[in-house]
């Protein structure tokens, strides 16, 4: 945040707890068939790498910020038939924080994520907070989710100070049991509207979501300067919910054939 020049950041006594697997700079990389217990930090962390598949491994770990699967400013990305039981984000899809992030200039995008179980966890799939260098092309579908310690299904994390273009998403076909959130857009996270990097979302399209159980169905906070916008909702089903939520400056949504407690819901 103090401009220090990347060469120069280096400490002579490093206590800073890592991610366990985190291929950096690679190509073609394959993380399939493994068990991964207990991290120190994230627990799959690929960063700005090319062409990664992560298939059929389990992500278990209840520490502290134990993301199951974390890529970072990478393209072409395939997660699939994983299971995640995490004390974090189940999996956060990043590319980069702030002024680092901005300086590389480098979004997480064309990514797949199919055929997956999500336990516990902060989120089933997330987007951010460290989105500065943009998320585009994303593509879910066919995920299961349900736990009494699952905070949030869908969640996009953003604020002013991290910003961030999100565009072209699209989840499809997720069947949710037990959550507490269903779907979260907050540009409120952590420092909120402190900065003058205005994050986006464009044409995100969620379709066939299914919530057998929730607290609040919706948790959408945008700016007053800056609403949320570009939000389509086809065919979304809550099947037995405490409320609605929080809906606060949301200026659009395209909504077909919600349902909400057995009865057509007009947001």
């Amino acid at each position: 945040e103090q401009g220090v020049p990347v060469a120069q950041r280096v400490f002579k006594d490093n206590y800073l707890r890592p991610p366990f697997i985190q291929p950096y700079r690679c190509k073609r990389v394959l993380i399939e068939g493994v068990t991964i217990r207990n991290s120190p930090f994230w627990l799959i962390n690929p960063v700005l790498s090319d062409d990664v598949i992560v298939r059929g491994v389990n992500c278990v770990s209840f520490g502290p910020n134990s993301d199951g699967c974390d890529p970072e400013s990478c393209n072409r990305v395939l997660i699939e038939n994983c299971l995640f039981d995490t004390g974090d984000d189940c999996i956060a899809l990043k590319s980069g924080r702030n002024n680092d992030g901005r300086r590389l200039a480098m979004p997480i995008q064309n990514v797949v994520i199919q055929d997956c179980v999500m336990r516990a966890g902060h989120g089933g799939v997330v987007l951010g907070s460290e989105i500065s260098g943009g998320a585009r092309n994303i593509f879910a579908r066919r995920c299961r989710m349900s736990s009494p310690d699952l905070q949030r299904g869908i969640r996009i994390k953003t604020n002013s100070v991290r910003g961030g273009l999100i565009e072209n998403i699209a989840i499809r076909d997720i069947d949710i049991g037990e959550v507490k959130d269903a779907i979260v857009i907050n540009f409120f996270y952590e420092e909120g509207d402190a900065g003058s990097h205005l994050p986006q979302v464009k044409d995100l399209h969620i379709s066939h979501l299914t919530v057998h159980k929730a607290e609040r169905a919706f948790l959408l906070r945008g700016f007053e300067r800056a609403p949320i916008s570009g939000v389509s909702l086809h065919h979304v089903e809550f099947k037995q919910a405490a409320s609605v939520g929080v809906l606060e400056n949301v200026a659009q949504i395209d909504q077909v054939d919600i349902t909400f407690n057995g009865s057509a819901l007009t947001l």
